[in-house]
Parts: structure tokens; sequence; C-alpha cells
């Protein structure tokens, strides 16, 4: 019998389509109205840390060096006060196969796949990770199909997503290109459904287990060449994944003094899904049009329940704008002769501002780097910005409007960071809870799961739940 493939018959059935994809029944780990048992499916459905750095040392992933960027470390004491000013290191992920941290998260994924005897793998991304999956897939020998949101209704593209488009094709995947919109989940399920393929997904237990032994390996590195733990780790942060399994792998080193701040792009006011909007922005990853909705509701992504819970671990989350990002890519280019694409750019300018916070003798490391190519580079990205209607200033980033304009900063001194509130990020997340779970009344276990999930107390839980009405 032929299967009904309209939009609304293939998101009915998109539970079996995922549980079929990926080998995983989600419904065992449910514990409460909101509440699952979230370490136990990370414990039964992932691997442990060395099972993961055997998987990745077969195709030649992790392992990264770490790098003193000593000649920043100079730049920002020019302008700390006296006696701050601490070093700034970088763990250098550009040295993976495929050019970013993200080969740790789809080399777990393809093994996975090519042990359960799928026959390829599919992954829903625009990002690194496509590029990522497709050389690990290239590597087991298994198919690979990327479906990538590519361009507005017009068909522009953005220079950085075709750039990693080709990427991905010149590692043989298949990639389908797709307009801004929900058609993108409902392309990738029916992909899933018609090819019996995996679904590498970015949120997978698997995946985020990747990510572990890259903080595993920052605080083995650190102790080694240090003889001590970092002091600040600052990790870009999107989809949560990044800083979700890096700080699980901090804490498995047993690195738990170590502050976990989350950097993100400020994209404010742009949103995301618009057509309009969607070539308004010079930043694809790393911005808060994808750190604050994946924060607030993890389980937003393509898996029943999210292995990315980054409220679980950061400590502080600050935004950065994007005329300092470009700043700080070139000023990483001349002064450190390493040019680096923009996602890891953004920790590095949060990096460098928080360095003039932090005494001399501390050390602060920006956890990835990704690889940089022909449409990542801040030429094409500020011309395809400028062909947009975006206006290109020098100036005073702060007066920056997302969608308006660019402004690199007239001198380091500009680059500036701001907080973002995670009580008020916690809040949002428990009313998201609340309303998608469609509850009135929780459990113990929901009370004490709300607690671990937002790393906070139940006293603040409980103001939280009294303020919206529910009861526990």
């Amino acid at each position: 019998m032929v299967k009904d493939i309209s939009f609304e018959a293939v998101m009915a059935r998109k539970g079996e389509i995922m549980k079929k994809a990926i080998g995983i029944d989600y419904d065992i780990f449910e514990s409460g109205n909101i509440a699952f048992d979230y370490e136990r499916m990370m414990r039964e459905t992932g691997y442990s840390l060395q099972e993961i750095e055997d998987i990745q040392k077969e195709t030649g992933v992790g392992n990264t060096p770490v790098l003193e960027l000593r000649n920043l470390t100079k730049l920002a004491r020019k302008f700390a006060p006296a006696g701050k000013g601490a070093r700034i290191f970088i763990k250098d992920e550009a040295s993976n196969p495929s050019g970013s941290f993200k080969a740790r998260r789809a080399a777990t994924s393809c093994y996975h796949a090519k042990r359960l005897g799928y026959k390829g793998v599919i992954a829903a991304t625009s990002g690194n990770y496509g590029a990522a999956v497709a050389s690990q897939a290239a590597m087991r020998g298994l198919k690979c199909i990327i479906v990538q949101e590519c361009y507005d209704s017009k068909g522009i593209g953005q220079p950085e997503i075709i750039e990693k488009a080709r990427k991905c094709e010149a590692y043989g995947a298949e990639v389908v290109q797709l307009t801004v919109g929900p058609e993108l989940f409902y392309t990738f399920l029916v992909l899933l459904e018609e090819t019996g393929y995996f679904n590498a997904s970015l949120y997978t237990p698997f995946g985020i287990a990747g990510v572990e032994t890259l903080g595993y390996e920052i605080s083995m590195e650190f102790r080694e060449r240090e003889g001590k733990d970092p002091d600040v780790v600052v990790i870009t942060n999107a989809g949560g994944g990044n800083l979700t399994g890096t700080a699980r792998g901090l804490i498995k080193a047993g690195a738990t003094d170590t502050q976990v701040v989350g950097a993100s792009v400020s994209l404010h006011g742009l949103h995301m899904a618009s057509d309009t909007q969607f070539n308004k922005k010079s930043f694809t990853t790393g911005h808060t049009g994808f750190g604050i909705p994946f924060a607030t509701w993890p389980d937003r992504s393509d898996v029943p329940r999210s292995a990315a819970r980054p409220l679980r671990y950061i400590d502080r989350y600050v935004t950065v704008n994007q005329g300092p990002v470009f700043y700080m890519t070139e000023t990483l280019a001349q002064l450190e002769g390493m040019e680096r694409g923009p996602a890891g750019n953004t920790s590095l300018t949060a990096a460098f501002k928080l360095a003039q916070e932090l005494d001399r003798d501390q050390i602060v490391v920006v956890q990835e780097t990704e690889y940089t190519g022909a449409g990542k580079h801040i030429l094409p990205q500020l011309t395809f910005a400028k062909e947009n209607g975006i206006e290109i200033l020098i100036g005073d980033p702060s007066e920056e409007v997302p969608g308006k304009n660019i402004i690199l900063p007239k001198d380091p001194s500009y680059i500036k960071i701001e907080e973002i509130d995670l009580n008020r990020t916690r809040r949002s997340y428990i009313r998201n809870c609340i309303q998608n779970s469609n509850v009135d009344k929780v459990t113990k276990e929901d009370l004490e799961f709300l607690v671990a999930d937002t790393k906070s107390n139940e006293k603040f839980v409980k103001m939280i739940l009294d303020e919206f009405g529910v009861e526990y």
C-alpha cells in the first residue's frame, strides 16, 4: 500500500519514523508529566568515554592541539585593569577531518549506524555538521544525504551555507537544498522513511556523548601542561550540544570548578524562519536565533528528547555583536597567523573580553575553532550583507541593529559582551515545559527534573510554578 506523504500525514507518524530511524524507544525513559530520566538515556543508549575515544581514533578524530594565543593575550592586557588579563588559549578543532568539532558527534553517530546495519545516514543541517557526517560516512562506507535549509524564496543563498554544501558534496554526500520554512523537517522525515537510513541527528545521545571527549581532553591537557584545570571555558552556543557535551566531559574529568560560559552572536529582532529576514543575518550558527529557543525548549529538535540540554551545565551566558566577531576573525589571522571560521571566533570574541575581567595568572580557553573556506571569509560575508541592504560601519558595535547594520569596532576597547539573565531563561524553559506538556500539576519526579534541567534549586522552580498556577 502506498503511504500518504501529505504534510499532515507525515507529521502524524513522525514518532514512528523517528523510532525506526534511530533505534531508540524514548518512551522507556519517561518518568512523569514533564520529566524523563536523562542520565539513564545517556547511559543506556550511549557509549563510555573510553569507547568513544576508541571510535574517534579509528577515523582520526580528536586529540586536537591546544594553542596559546600570546599576542591576543598581550592585546587584551592593554585594555584590562592593572593585574588583569588572563592567558587565552584555543582548542584547535579545525584539525579534525572535515574541519570542526562536529566530527566528534558524527564519528559516534556513523559508527553506531554501521554497527546497527543501516546502509546510510541522513542529517538535517545547514552547518558544519553536514560536512562532518558526510566525511565520517565516507570513512565507514555509508551512503549520506544532507538536507539543507539554504535559500530564501527568491533562490538566494548565503555564501557560508553554500560553502558548506560544497564541502558536503566533496565528501560524496547527496545534498538536498531547500528554501527556509517547515518543509525542512517534512522532507527530512520523508527521506528517512523512504530510504530506511539512520537519523544522524545532532541531538541523539550518541552525538552529544561524542563531544564529551572534547571537554575531557581540555582538562587532561591543561593538567599536564599547566598543572591545573582552566578557570573558564568559553563555548559558542547554538543548539546546545557543543556546550552540553563539553561540560559533561569536563565533569567526567573532575574539572567541576571550571566555569562554563556560553557565547552567542546577538541577532535580536531577526526571525530565523522568516523568508524576508533569512538573508539579513551574517551568521548561520552560534547566534541567539538558535541559542535562546533551544535553551528554553531543547525538545524542539528532530528527536523526541534532546540530549543537548545546555541549562543543565551553563554557568554564564553572554552575547557579542556581529561586527566584533568579524573584527576578531581578522585579528586572529593577523596577530596569530590563524585563519579560522566564524563559529569559533564567536567564543573567541567573548573570551577576549572575559580575559580582561580575570587575573593574569588565570586561564580562559576557547573550546573550539572551525575551518574556513570561500563562503566563510569576511569579505564574501560583508559583501553579501551589503547586497542585502545592510550598512557596514566602523564605530561602536553596541549601536548595531541586526538586519540593518554591522558595526566593526573602532579599536579593541569597543569589544563588549552582554549578559543574558539565566534566571529569565530558566523561567522561559519551565513555562515551555508546562505549556508543551499541558499540565496543571507536577509530580515529585517532575520537580526534581526541573531543578536538574535548569541547574537551579527547588525554591526557584516552585516560585516559577506558583507564578503559572501549577500545583506541586
